[in-house]
């Protein structure tokens, strides 16, 4: 029997209430799919920063570097900066282990409703694949002049060939599996250097896959898209900003961020990747047993599938359908009166049966 080592990050917030529910499910698929998750807990958080002065301490990527895969909650607290939160822990991670892919999967699922309503479940399914490692989400700049009048910040945006060549090239192998249809995020009529380098080598990479239909758009009339024809959305590349953009508007589209999961994956497995749901650590519901656990049950799904158990990964996902369908589970979200606990039960029930 195959048993998997996992580090479980739950977090702060609504993280720790949505992480035990899905390892309550994701350990129903490993009984009945005969395989063994073995896990272990860090409590690296912004709670933890507070008492410390670290989110994780400094041998904590070799820590993880041992583990098969991580499965995190969500970070944030009151009085700890998002950026303290970001670079201390989730960005040291994905540049760590070379996770340079964040997937985002999107569907609208039973029992949801779209903002749009007149779209239907065929209509409303895509996923974005985030370039996660470079781009606008970099280090490079600086404040100068601070308190004075003349006070300025730069930033400096990454753009390496490598970087986004493989990012690319993943977008388009996914498209192959799917209905062959790649969309890129760009702004080159704006961002005169950036852009355009992304553009040229996604024309480049585009050449060696032929039967994959590919377009460019800007990033303003991609949004506008998806809200007005996502029917003409599948697979949606696009760099570190614009891809974090375009992934919470389309979750915001098909029911909420409480419904989507995310995976940051290393798609050479030679390190751990991370999954985690797209929400945050929402702290003003924290412990009251009503946040929806389904994102994070289902970036554990994602977690199954990296591992290659494909036909757990399709158990979990079908037993939420079958939850959110019938309704008479749902957390206040979805319009229901049941807990965290019980939507959590209910699926792993589903699994089981």
């Amino acid at each position: 029997m195959n048993t998997y080592r996992i580090a479980s990050i739950p977090g702060d917030g609504i993280g720790v209430d949505v992480q035990a529910e899905a390892r309550k499910v994701l350990d129903r698929a490993a009984r009945r799919f005969e395989f063994g998750l073995e896990w272990t807990e860090f409590d690296w958080s912004c709670e933890r920063y507070l008492e410390t002065g670290r989110m994780m301490p400094e041998d904590g990527i070799e820590q993880l570097a041992g583990f098969d895969q991580i499965l995190l909650g969500a970070v944030g607290f009151p009085g700890v900066p998002d950026h303290v939160s970001l670079w201390g822990l989730l960005i040291p991670v994905r540049r760590a282990f070379s996770q340079y892919v964040n997937l985002r999967p999107v569907r609208l699922l039973p029992g949801t409703t779209s903002v749009l309503r007149d779209r239907t479940a065929d209509e409303l399914e895509m996923v974005i694949v985030r370039e996660n490692s470079e781009g606008e989400y970099s280090e490079l700049g600086g404040r100068q002049n601070r308190g004075l009048p003349g006070e300025f910040a730069l930033q400096e945006s990454v753009f390496t060939r490598v970087g986004v060549e493989r990012i690319v090239r993943y977008a388009f192998e996914l498209a192959q599996t799917r209905t062959g249809r790649v969309v890129s995020a760009t702004k080159s009529n704006g961002i005169i250097h950036t852009m355009p380098f992304w553009d040229e080598i996604f024309a480049e990479v585009a050449e060696e896959f032929p039967t994959v239909h590919s377009e460019q758009c800007h990033i303003d009339a991609l949004a506008a898209r998806m809200v007005q024809q996502p029917e003409r959305i599948d697979v949606v590349v696009g760099s570190n900003l614009f891809g974090d953009i375009l992934s919470d508007l389309a979750a915001a589209v098909t029911g909420g961020l409480g419904m989507a999961p995310s995976g940051n994956i290393n798609p050479a497995r030679e390190h751990p990747s991370m999954f985690e749901a797209v929400h945050g650590s929402a702290p003003d519901i924290a412990g009251q047993g009503i946040a929806n656990p389904v994102a994070q049950i289902l970036a554990g799904t994602m977690m199954l599938e990296h591992l290659g158990e494909a036909e757990a990964a399709r158990a979990v996902y079908t037993a939420v359908e079958q939850v959110l369908a019938t309704g008479e589970v749902a957390t206040p979200d979805l319009g229901g009166k049941a807990t965290t606990a019980e939507l959590g039960s209910a699926i792993a029930d589903a699994v089981q049966a």
